[in-house]
């Protein structure tokens, strides 16, 4: 009897202990290059430093589809309520597939065609 007690008492803690892993997992600009592991249906959130009043943006430019999706749109906080102040511009992704895939962000005007982007940011994501 007591075998049980014990074997269940694994059980529930392999449970709860499930339940710890985060559906979201967050990404700065310290990320960059890096190689991260995702579990299919969590959320890869990439918070970086903009300011698109001088029309500088970030925006997703390479990932596989497969695996990745870019979930809503790309969000920006100020960092205060001056005109033009610049602040936190957030992108979002959930890991719908397993595999791996490059994900690139660059930050740049998008209207300008043949210009190189004044930042990028990249990572290696592998879904399982």
């Amino acid at each position: 009897m007591k075998r049980i007690y014990t074997i269940a008492a694994m059980l529930v803690f392999l449970v709860l202990l499930g339940g710890c892993i985060s559906k979201e997992v967050m990404l700065g600009a310290g990320d960059n290059a890096r190689q991260i592991e995702l579990n299919k249906g969590q959320t890869l959130i990439i918070t970086l430093e903009a300011n698109p009043t001088t029309g500088y943006t970030w925006e997703a430019a390479e990932f596989d589809e497969h695996v990745l999706r870019q979930v809503g749109e790309t969000k920006f906080q100020p960092q205060s309520s001056a005109i033009g102040a610049g602040g936190m511009q957030t992108l979002r992704f959930e890991a719908i597939n397993t595999g791996k895939t490059s994900l690139k962000l660059v930050y740049h005007r998008p209207w300008e065609n043949n210009v190189e982007p004044l930042k990028n940011f990249s990572i290696q994501v592998v879904v399982r």
